[in-house]
């Protein structure tokens, strides 16, 4: 099937991100007036109302048929990233807002473009729908118990702020999203070949606002930010996949796993940072760098995965023909 342009913008999702950090970085006046009053809360939340879109109620019922694969990924998203953020800030040594800032990226659900990057794998895409909904839907009480019981040691954190702020920006836009696929599917289907690169073009956004707004300081301390969000993010791929191969999976089925753990909704960690922890900017500054990592990092295991894939298919595809 031929690909729509917006099919192949989309799929430069890592270079778009990498080009508008940059620029963000290098002329943060063009992009510092996203960041007045609630510009990005309402960008994330129509990304989120995006993703709602996609998604129907057959795809909470497919949860209930794949229940060991999706409550092992579950396990893994909300054991290994939360704890990783918190062992590598406390390994590193880094300044609070740093470290409350990989914690936060850690206790956030699984991210959109993760299902993107499974895509291109040649993994589960189906598992992985699941997996990004199911963990998207328990961020409105994980995330809020886990950065309060890992971060609290670093500032104070209000947890019910952190609920009602999942619940108004994940909850209600996939909801509603999900109503307007029941009830208007004629609409809904008009909107949806452009969807995902929407949600692309507002992910971007959301990190040009951020890296305008701590440019100075992103690159006064870009080492350390780099090293941190690199290690969690690639040990987080890492153990991913280790955690689905003890359990016995297949290689798609632990490749699904470990981009569901390795690639976080770093939007949703740049907004809560940014409302939770105002005094630490820098906080929302490693969402927004975790963006970029994790899609450069599971774009490159992607490739590596899809041509394994390949191959073992044109392995067996001769030896088929022969015991035709």
């Amino acid at each position: 099937m031929q690909r729509t342009m917006a099919d192949r913008l989309t799929n430069l999702f890592p270079f778009w991100l990498l080009l508008i950090g940059a620029i963000a970085l290098r002329w943060p006046q063009i992009f510092i007036g996203l960041n007045q009053g609630n510009l990005p809360v309402l960008i994330l939340t129509l990304v989120m109302l995006g993703m709602g879109l996609t998604l129907s109620l057959d795809d909470f019922q497919r949860v209930s048929r794949l229940p060991r694969a999706v409550l092992t990924g579950f396990c893994a998203q909300y054991l290994i990233m939360p704890f990783l953020g918190w062992a590598i800030g406390a390994a590193l040594q880094l300044p609070t807002a740093l470290a409350v800032g990989l914690i936060l990226v850690g206790t956030c659900p699984g991210g959109t473009a993760s299902n993107l990057i499974t895509y291109i794998a040649r993994a589960d895409v189906a598992l992985s729908v699941v997996m990004t909904l199911a963990s998207t839907l328990a961020a409105v009480v994980m995330t809020p118990l886990l950065t309060q019981f890992l971060a609290g040691a670093y500032v104070p954190v209000n947890g019910w702020l952190l609920f009602a702020q999942t619940l108004q920006v994940v909850i209600l836009p996939v909801a509603i999203g999900v109503a307007l696929n029941r009830w208007t599917p004629r609409l809904v289907r008009q909107v949806l070949p452009i969807a995902p690169l929407l949600s692309v073009v507002g992910i971007c956004l959301i990190c040009a606002a951020t890296f305008s707004a701590n440019a100075e300081a992103i690159v006064q301390q870009g080492r350390q930010m780099l090293l941190g969000v690199f290690l969690l993010h690639s040990l987080g791929f890492a153990l991913g996949f280790g955690f689905a191969k003890l359990f016995g999976y297949s290689q798609a089925i632990a490749r699904t796993i470990a981009i569901e753990v390795g690639m976080q909704n770093s939007g949703l960690a740049i907004i809560l940072a940014r409302q939770a922890f105002p005094l630490l900017p820098l906080a929302a500054a490693i969402g927004a760098i975790s963006g970029v990592m994790h899609s450069l990092v599971g774009s490159f295991l992607a490739v590596i995965w899809r041509s394994q894939a390949q191959r073992q298919s044109e392995a067996v595809q001769p030896h088929n023909s022969l015991t035709m």
